[in-house]
């Protein structure tokens, strides 16, 4: 049994994401993470590279999601020239708002695949839904104290998970 802080898949950027790869895995609908996953978390807007990004993810026939534990304000903003489906303050990695995104999604959660830079947040959410997830090494490596912490952790999982 995959440990439930074991990502499907690591990839760098979400622009390494290889759609026809969850095509095959029977995947139809995608939720991303925002912060240090599309983009900055100080980046207010999505910039044209994930727009173009995200379009081309949909015209590939893929249903997006975004979700975020960051406050809805901002992800409406973000959102703002997407007009996708968001979620914000989504409390990742509780179920709640996972199960709203896949009902945005019209998925089940084998047709579901979450992406997202964090284990704790993303991944392990995601794993608990039955999700196929994909962890994206994050955009910037400066972040608060909490989270110097956290990835320290995060690294340790991973190193371990590998062995």
């Amino acid at each position: 049994m995959k440990h439930r802080l074991a990502p499907g898949k690591r990839i760098d950027t979400v622009f390494s994401l290889d759609l026809e790869e969850l095509r095959k895995l029977g995947i139809r609908g995608i939720i991303f993470d925002i912060d240090n996953t599309l983009e900055s978390h100080r980046t207010a807007l999505p910039g044209e590279k994930i727009r173009t990004f995200l379009s081309c993810v949909q015209s590939s026939g893929f249903s997006v999601c975004l979700i975020s534990n960051g406050k809805k304000e901002r992800v409406n903003r973000f959102n703002q020239p997407l007009g996708l489906p968001a979620i914000g303050k989504a409390q990742k990695p509780r179920k709640k708002n996972l199960r709203r995104a896949m009902q945005f999604l019209n998925t089940l959660p084998k047709e579901t695949a979450m992406v997202g830079d964090q284990i704790f947040t993303d991944v392990y959410g995601g794993n608990r839904m039955g999700f196929y997830t994909v962890l994206v090494r994050p955009i910037e490596q400066i972040e608060n104290k909490f989270f110097y912490i956290k990835r320290f952790f995060e690294r340790l999982i991973l190193k371990k998970i590998k062995e």
